[in-house]
């Protein structure tokens, strides 16, 4: 059982590591910051994490994702890949990355597997070797470790234990393990965006390697990426039947502020920029949208608000409601219940949208 600190409402829905409510949050946020900010910065630190992006004005700045990091002297990042160096940025980049990988058959227990080529009948033949989902074939998956983002209910958060390691892998050797059975890469995390000039420069050395055949990009995302980044993201996955999936894990800055310690602004726009380029390639679709049904945060009444921003967009963009599962410092929480889940799914429909659905059924519980 949880108790709001600001409020002192006591549910089994209210986490104890973040111990505010979504009322408090969404109403009285002025008040509930400083608890908040002290939530992320420990956790920060606990992994020996930057509390806050730095913003040393004569430090190094680095312009991959919204953070902007100023990075002092012998200081890092707020994602901890990259550091200053003698007045230059070092670690990750464009020649290596942190990450791992491996073959995942198709197909594949993704965001996406319902909409996209390698698990159903989009694409062929064009972009799919199947007029159907993709048996025999897989995905190459590659989880690149680092995040731009906080969030208390992340659920891959042992990509925080590997971000000293020294093991770098160099696009051309990634690249390399795309075989005549790969028939899409997909990069995820973590989360790409740290990353994104080495994932790019692997999508180019791949697709030119496999230029006669199937391969199509996808990429896996939070969607704080600088925006000329994601035209180029953009770029790739059109031209190779890929898609880019957006978590978009709150519409309410507040609410996204307390579950992942950053704003959803560079978020929003972001998916606007890419919605706009739907219409070049609707089949199969650029564009999808995911939202974890955290309980107690992000309810029917958030998801309704995602869902209404989306439809504005195209009601034609997928739409994921997926059933969360307790991790993290947010491993107190139920499942999602089913009542929650059926009921932010007739609200998305309600808005307009043409493409929801609920995943991670086998999640779900009974009622709070």
């Amino acid at each position: 059982m949880g108790r709001c600190f600001n409020c002192g409402k006591e549910s089994p829905i209210i986490s104890r590591n973040l111990g505010v409510c979504l009322e408090c949050i969404c109403h009285n946020f002025k008040e509930v910051l400083p608890r908040i900010e002290a939530v992320h910065r420990r956790l920060q630190m606990e992994f020996d994490l930057p509390k806050e992006p730095p913003r040393n004005t004569n430090g190094v700045k680095c312009n991959i994702c919204m953070n902007g990091c100023q990075i002092p002297e012998g200081g890092k990042g707020y994602c901890g890949l990259r550091t200053n160096q003698g007045g230059k940025l070092a670690g990750v980049g464009k020649k290596e990355a942190n990450l791992d990988w491996y073959h995942d058959p198709l197909p594949t227990n993704c965001v996406a597997d319902w909409v996209c080529p390698g698990g159903t009948d989009v694409g062929y033949p064009e972009f799919s070797y199947s007029p159907g989902p993709e048996y025999g074939y897989r995905n190459l998956a590659v989880f690149y470790n680092g995040c731009s983002f906080n969030c208390l209910f992340c659920q891959n958060w042992h990509y925080r234990q590997r971000l000293k390691r020294t093991q770098r892998l160099s696009p051309e050797e990634l690249a390399g393990y795309v075989d005549l059975k790969t028939s899409c890469i997909c990069y995820f995390g973590g989360d790409p965006t740290p990353q994104l000039p080495h994932s790019l420069e692997v999508s180019r050395i791949a697709i030119e390697q496999n230029k006669d055949r199937v391969l199509r990009i996808c990429w896996e995302t939070n969607g704080t990426m600088n925006p000329r980044l994601l035209e180029e993201m953009v770029e790739v996955s059109l031209r190779s039947g890929g898609c880019i999936k957006f978590d978009l894990k709150a519409w309410t800055e507040e609410l996204n502020i307390a579950l992942c310690g950053r704003s959803n602004k560079r978020t929003l726009s972001n998916f606007k920029l890419v919605a706009q380029k739907m219409k070049l390639r609707p089949d199969p679709p650029l564009l999808i949208a995911s939202t974890l049904l955290v309980p107690g945060y992000v309810d029917a009444s958030e998801v309704t608000k995602i869902a209404g921003f989306i439809a504005s967009l195209d009601p034609k963009i997928p739409y994921s409601l997926l059933g969360f599962y307790p991790h993290f410092y947010m491993r107190d929480l139920p499942t999602t219940s089913k009542r929650h889940a059926e009921d932010a799914l007739r609200r998305a429909q309600t808005e307009g949208l043409e493409k929801v659905r609920i995943g991670n059924i086998h999640l779900l519980g009974d009622a709070y």
